[in-house]
């Protein structure tokens, strides 16, 4: 697992980082599990409404949706497993599973989990990477990913590449993590949570290094806000070239530079022991 750089043998490959793949079981060959796959159709940032809600989104190379299990419910039965392999719909590895009564699944892949190992979901497993089982059975102090905010409705948190959670303490009903951000708050102990850090940490060490690839990824082109008219940005218009005159701010006028966009009365704002790093509800 690591970045190689490409040689410039032409302006389009002169930045051109990438992962090697290493840590793939066929690193050259994307033969996903085919009865796991399922077709992803293509938004453009649109809601079922038709309104852009994410902007900027469109085109992009044509993916297939591999069916990732979050909820990992399938309880005292052990599976090994098969591969590891590269899904083009998220930045992780996943690792397809084979249990013991011969079904099939794919799970986020941890560190270090490699072929031919067992993993198991349950109350009563090894608490070793991989595994799953509520926060209630999980010894504090260990790192977990794939966390449920709601117990039985699959893990939400701690999801990305090299991304870990850590389980700091248990009180009542309620387990205090840490996540990546800075965030601590809390968890209700029925919720479930796989042990380890996922895998592929090399993922912030690549180089996009052309316009092309960001194109490939699903990303349109964009333009600065102080470049259009004041009817499409609050910070359009002007005569010549301006920096703005103002604190930068994004198209709906909330300031970009530690603005609010997190509801001071949603429900859940009263789990949050600490906000991430600027503050409590501070969230962006």
């Amino acid at each position: 697992m690591g970045v190689k750089k490409c040689n410039p043998t032409s302006q389009g490959r002169r930045f051109v980082e990438y992962n090697d793949q290493a840590d793939l079981t066929h690193p050259s060959k994307n033969k996903p599990q085919r009865s796991l796959l399922e077709k992803l159709n293509k938004t453009g940032g649109r809601n079922h409404h038709g309104v852009v809600t994410s902007r900027h989104m469109g085109g992009g190379a044509t993916k297939l949706y591999r069916k990732v299990d979050f909820k990992r419910k399938k309880d005292g039965i052990p599976a090994k497993v098969q591969s590891i392999e590269y899904d083009p719909n998220r930045s992780a590895r996943i690792a397809l599973l084979k249990y013991a009564d011969g079904e099939k699944r794919y799970i986020l892949a941890p560190l270090d989990l490699k072929v031919g190992d067992d993993v198991m979901s349950g109350d009563r497993c090894e608490p070793k990477p991989g595994n799953c089982m509520k926060l209630r059975n999980i010894p504090s102090g260990l790192w977990i990913h794939n966390v449920e905010l709601q117990p039985g409705k699959g893990g939400q948190l701690g999801r990305s590449a090299g991304v870990f959670i850590n389980l700091m303490a248990r009180e009542g009903e309620y387990a205090t993590i840490q996540l990546p951000s800075g965030e601590v708050r809390l968890i209700h102990l029925d919720c479930r949570a796989t042990l380890g850090q996922l895998g592929n940490i090399d993922h912030n060490n690549i180089t996009i290094g052309k316009a092309g690839r960001h194109r490939y990824l699903g990303y349109r082109p964009y333009s600065r806000g102080s470049a259009k008219n004041p009817v499409d940005h609050p910070m359009g218009g002007g005569e010549g070239r301006r920096a703005g005159g103002r604190h930068p701010i994004g198209p709906s006028g909330v300031l970009s530079k530690g603005g609010k966009t997190r509801k001071p009365k949603a429900r859940s704002n009263n789990y949050i022991i600490r906000g991430r790093k600027r503050g409590r509800f501070q969230n962006t």
